[in-house]
């Protein structure tokens, strides 16, 4: 078992930011049916609110929350496990974040180990009491965004990439594989890892009669110019590392950057269901 990881950065000096969003999911060009599912929400005090695929709005009013689902199972299971696990978020997020705002809890990591834990349970329940969903499992990669922070939440092989705006890009999560652990350790390149035979194989998910859940938890302090990516390991097939700041950067005619990267993810490999959230600090 891999220990929470709590990544942090100085806090910034204007708290008050202009998130820019948008999120596109295509089932590629194999799977019969797309097993991903992706979450954008808007949370204050008083309700919470569904985001379009496209949109912006200024942190100062509300928290702001996307998240990417990776499903697993057979016949529909794994796209009602990623289905399951954004909805639940939305209904659980209203009362946790109540209770955070109150003090009752101890901050953003309660909050966010409760949303997994719940999911997992929910999953969990369904898959011993269906027989149709037996096994079935999800991934999940979640961002909190509030006033010049991003907390982040994980689990499975989705991803959560940072490209802060001095330059550069970080994956902020760790894939839940044997694959990636080995990535990690320098044991394998990058093109072996896309190709590896058991790439796929998650030690951790939400569900999958996994008993123990442990899922990494984090923290970025944001500024203006940072982006962070959302994504399924769709997009991760397709696009190595070294190109995801170039296809979510610039300009793409009609298409949002969600769309561009997964257009290009999925015309490149298609292997997989491709999904990918896109998130500005301007």
């Amino acid at each position: 078992m891999l220990p929470k990881s709590r990544k942090t950065s100085a806090p910034v000096a204007n708290p008050s930011l202009l998130l820019s969003w948008s999120g596109q999911t295509d089932r590629g060009r194999v799977r019969k049916n797309n097993e991903d599912a992706f979450l954008g929400l808007a949370v204050d005090a008083h309700e919470v609110r569904h985001l379009g695929k496209i949109g912006e709005a200024g942190s100062e009013t509300a928290d702001f929350l996307f998240a990417v689902s990776d499903g697993m199972g057979g016949a529909n299971a794994g796209d009602f496990a990623s289905r399951s696990a954004v909805e639940k978020i939305t209904r659980l997020l209203p009362p946790l974040f109540k209770q955070r705002a109150s003090g009752i809890s101890a901050g953003f990591d309660d909050v966010l180990d409760e949303i997994f834990t719940e999911i997992h349970r929910a999953i969990l329940y369904l898959g011993s009491s269906y027989e149709e969903c037996a096994g079935m499992g999800a991934t999940l990669s979640l961002c909190w965004f509030t006033p010049g922070w991003m907390h982040f939440g994980h689990i499975g092989d989705s991803r959560i990439y940072y490209f802060p705006s001095g330059g550069g890009i970080k994956q902020l999560t760790e894939d839940d594989t044997h694959v990636g652990w080995l990535f990690r350790t320098g044991a394998i390149t990058e093109w072996e890892a896309k190709n590896h035979p058991m790439r796929n194989m998650l030690q951790k998910s939400l569900g999958a009669d996994q008993q123990f859940l442990n899922p990494q938890l984090g923290v970025v302090g944001i500024s203006p110019g940072d982006r962070f990516l959302i994504c399924s390991d769709g997009v991760t097939d397709g696009v190595y590392d070294g190109q995801l700041l170039e296809f979510i950067s610039g300009k793409h005619g009609r298409l949002s950057a969600a769309e561009h990267l997964v257009k290009e993810a999925v015309e490149r490999s298609g292997r997989d269901n491709t999904t990918a959230v896109i998130v500005n600090v301007n």
